[in-house]
């Protein structure tokens, strides 16, 4: 009469686990768009702040200098791909960061993200994946303009591996943006944001090769130190001319893959710590 009384509690537990991985990411891309459709309402907002820096910057550089004579004709093919670089690895990180701050301390909109059925660490990984999505929007816009002024053209085969560079780029840029949102204290964001964001676009080989940095080794160690450095490089390889030495592809895209794992661990683990206060 004892024989088949223990089997039915087995039986009953056993599908729990996937229903409640299923339901998690059904919550993550919800989450996700909804985010997105709120960016879609403020479009005019969201492009001044991914145009305006670095249309200048092509400008000036790209267009004003080469004009002057202070720089060659092939410049822009140098130029473009390292700013086009630029727009997405910063949008990436600015998008990231400064929502943190604003949801811990101001808004306190991170509450009801948190009461989700989503784990902690998705709810901080949606974060990143949101900035990084407008971080490849960001750069995606900016070649056919960059291409307009510099009069530069790519081959249309680079175009897909292009893309692939800026995911990566703007994923690294949000997972720092993570974890400056989250370890930076809320009164102390701008000060970070002046102390940093200048040598990150200084330093990130986005204005000049880092292998023809061999006469200044100092500042080529500088720069190296940088992983903007490695997503310029990166998109350089892919359409910059034959003469124009670049990293390797395929060391650009370990080092990213680095330091994306590590800037996304001390992230996360910051979200946790936050969400735990």
């Amino acid at each position: 009469m004892s024989v088949t009384a223990p089997a039915t509690p087995s039986t009953a537990v056993a599908p729990a686990a996937p229903v409640r991985g299923l339901d998690q990411l059904a919550t993550f891309r919800a989450v996700l768009w909804r985010d997105m459709f709120v960016t879609s309402r403020e479009l005019g907002a969201f492009f001044a702040q991914v145009f305006l820096q670095p249309l200048f910057m092509l400008l000036i550089f790209g267009k004003v200098l080469t004009s002057l004579g202070y720089a060659s004709n092939d410049f822009a093919n140098v130029l473009l791909p390292g700013v086009i670089a630029l727009n997405a690895f910063l949008i990436g990180l600015e998008n990231t960061a400064l929502p943190m701050v604003m949801d811990f301390s101001f808004t306190r909109e991170i509450e009801d993200r948190l009461l989700s059925p989503m784990a902690i660490p998705l709810v901080a990984f949606e974060k990143i994946v949101f900035g990084a999505i407008r971080g490849v929007i960001a750069g995606v816009v900016l070649i056919p303009i960059g291409m307009l002024m510099l009069g530069v053209t790519w081959p249309l085969s680079t175009l897909l591996p292009v893309l692939g560079v800026l995911t990566a780029g703007a994923m690294v840029g949000a997972a720092m943006g993570l974890t400056f949102g989250t370890l930076v204290p809320p009164h102390r964001i701008q000060i970070m944001f002046t102390v940093t964001m200048t040598p990150l676009m200084f330093t990130g080989a986005t204005q000049f090769p880092l292998r023809a940095l061999d006469q200044l080794p100092w500042f080529q160690v500088i720069c190296a130190l940088n992983p903007l450095t490695y997503v310029s490089e990166a998109t350089r390889s892919l359409v910059a001319p034959p003469g124009v030495q670049s990293v390797p592809l395929w060391l650009d895209l370990i080092v990213l893959a680095g330091v994306f794992v590590l800037f996304s661990a001390i992230g996360i683990r910051g979200f946790m710590r936050r969400a735990m206060d």
